[in-house]
């Protein structure tokens, strides 16, 4: 079988950083899929499920209720390897995208009381949420951001 284009990336190489995973198309719509890698993938330790759980969460609320991006944005979630989260989202200019990707983790990091969805009712795992660790995360991925600026968008191969 052939290989997927995400595992022809060298994740022994692959840095914490905003990338441009894919652009698919879907009728006129051009989706651009963003790989938000939070952490250095078999470096660093992976972000635990809670923690993965509450940034997907909030992380997909904030984007569905923001003026521009709640009818852009496809899909917001985790990545398998528990090191980062896709974002999918109607062809938008990178630039753009990143100081979105930035807003949301502020609000993540400002964000008290409950979880957005963790209720019975609302969720398959209500219970594995952990916003604490979740704003821990979100915090340092910012800090790597801002430290890797100018960000390139590409994966180096």
């Amino acid at each position: 079988m052939e290989k997927i284009a995400s595992f022809t990336v060298d994740h022994l190489r692959l840095l914490p950083g905003v990338y441009v995973s894919r652009k698919d198309h879907a009728g006129s719509e051009v989706l651009t899929t963003f790989d938000i890698r939070m952490t250095r993938p078999n470096f660093e330790p992976v972000m635990n499920t809670a923690e993965i759980h509450a940034i997907e969460h909030l992380g997909a609320t904030f984007l569905r209720n923001h003026p521009e991006y709640k009818d852009k944005t496809v899909y917001f979630g985790p990545m398998g390897c528990q090191t980062g989260f896709y974002l999918l989202v109607n062809d938008t200019p990178k630039e753009q995208v990143l100081e979105t990707i930035e807003l949301v983790l502020h609000q993540i990091l400002k964000h008290t009381g409950e979880v957005f969805g963790a209720h019975r009712k609302e969720c398959g795992n209500y219970r594995n949420l952990n916003l604490e660790a979740a704003q821990l995360e979100c915090g340092r991925y910012l800090r790597v951001l801002e430290e890797s600026k100018p960000i390139s968008f590409e994966y180096d191969q």
